[in-house]
């Protein structure tokens, strides 16, 4: 389908005789907020390394952008942006040249470097900040900072890997707030995250336990089919089935 920008079906990776992504299938619409939940080792790096080109899967299909991760790996790279929770900002440059670099990274002319420069210092409201090293920036700039430079060449989809770990609840908040301003203008957003209270702000979530999905819904069905106020009650009750079943 044309407005589909994942497609996974029985998407696996195994180390040896570890197997971290289990056959895990599941479709991500164009402009939508996409959530990957799980605990620390459930599997949800793994899975996104594979979606963006950087890991070849040990079996299964998935399309990214419409181009296959096995084969065309290197045309979803230069297709999507890439956020990770060390925001991947170099702390030893200022703001202007982390901008100017990553537009250089993702193949930019010099003349839309510039323009995007002065777009990103102006939209950030970082112009006094422009020459600041990122070092010295506070946490919250350096997250708004890296999730603008991850759009700078304006990919159709965007990758989170748990994006708002460390920052304080108000600065979670105001990045949410980021994230639905680019998912209106069409731009997909595929967000990892432990916290299980930013599942709320998805449009639709997958729960991962071990490996697998073990969920995958709207927040408001997931609550629903499993009798529960909110998102973390609902990992809660898959965490004990997933131990009761392994006993």
């Amino acid at each position: 389908m044309a407005d589909l920008m994942i497609s996974s079906q029985n998407l696996t990776r195994k180390f040896g005789d570890f197997t971290a992504v289990d056959h895990i299938s599941f479709d991500v619409k164009k402009g939508e907020v996409f959530g990957f939940l799980g605990a620390n080792g459930a599997g949800k790096t793994t899975a996104m390394r594979m979606l963006t080109g950087l890991l070849k899967p040990t079996e299964g299909e998935a399309t990214v952008a419409g181009f296959d991760v096995y084969d065309e790996a290197e045309e979803i790279k230069r297709r999507i942006g890439y956020m990770s929770q060390k925001f991947s900002l170099y702390e030893d440059l200022t703001v202007k040249e982390n901008i100017r670099l990553y537009g250089g990274i993702y193949g930019l002319s010099d003349k839309l470097i510039r323009e995007k420069t002065e777009q990103l210092l102006d939209m950030l409201e970082m112009q006094d900040l422009k020459n600041k090293k990122i070092g010295s920036l506070p946490l919250g700039w350096k997250q708004k900072l890296a999730f603008s430079v991850a759009l700078i060449h304006d990919p159709g989809i965007v990758f989170l890997d748990e994006p708002t770990g460390g920052v304080d609840p108000i600065t979670r908040r105001q990045f949410w707030e980021q994230i639905y301003k680019v998912a209106e203008e069409g731009t997909t957003v595929f967000v990892t995250t432990h916290y299980m209270d930013e599942a709320e702000y998805c449009d639709r979530v997958t729960i991962m336990v071990d490996g697998r999905i073990d969920a995958l819904g709207s927040p408001e069905e997931l609550k629903l089919e499993y009798d529960a106020n909110n998102i973390e009650d609902v990992f809660v009750k898959l965490a004990r089935g997933a131990e009761r079943s392994d006993q």
